[in-house]
């Protein structure tokens, strides 16, 4: 059914919520024999008035540090059976997870949720976002405590 799977990947997040996603992610690949895009997204400088403050190579050293970290990541977690493509993508998270599900022809995207804060309920999150525009499925992995990612690790 699935044989395309895109899962967003936040660098700054902890290990255990980075993992949570790509275990599921992992599974899906080798229920369905799927490929893997891993993606992940950096802030591009914004206004020209903000980039103005920064050395002129900034943007192209964070895509660079992101793209090594995002391999290294992979490297730990994923298996050696799994085809997986790295996607290293700037601006908007959101926009650019959309745009990358077209790009590579994604049929789901694997997104693991955070604990909704205030200001995710007025603003709206990544996650809620990516669900109500994305052009394939989008799973959502929720887990709201410590207790559950060990649960997870346990029996996934």
């Amino acid at each position: 059914m699935y044989k395309r799977i895109l899962v967003p990947i936040d660098l700054q997040q902890d290990d255990r919520a980075r993992r949570l996603g790509l275990n599921r992610a992992v599974e899906l690949c080798r229920f369905y024999h799927a490929k893997l895009f891993a993606l992940t997204v950096v802030p591009d400088m914004g206004m020209p008035i903000v980039a103005h403050y920064f050395p002129e190579d900034a943007g192209d050293k964070i895509v660079a540090e992101a793209e090594t970290m995002l391999h290294e990541m992979v490297d730990s977690y994923i298996p050696d059976d799994i085809e997986v493509q790295h996607l290293v993508a700037q601006g908007s998270i959101y926009r650019r997870i959309l745009r990358m599900a077209e790009k590579v022809d994604a049929d789901l995207i694997v997104m693991p949720a955070h604990r909704m804060k205030l200001q995710d309920y007025l603003l709206g999150s990544n996650t809620a976002k990516v669900v109500r525009h994305a052009p394939c499925s989008v799973l959502v992995v929720r887990c709201d405590n410590d207790d559950c990612y060990e649960l997870y690790e346990q029996n996934g």
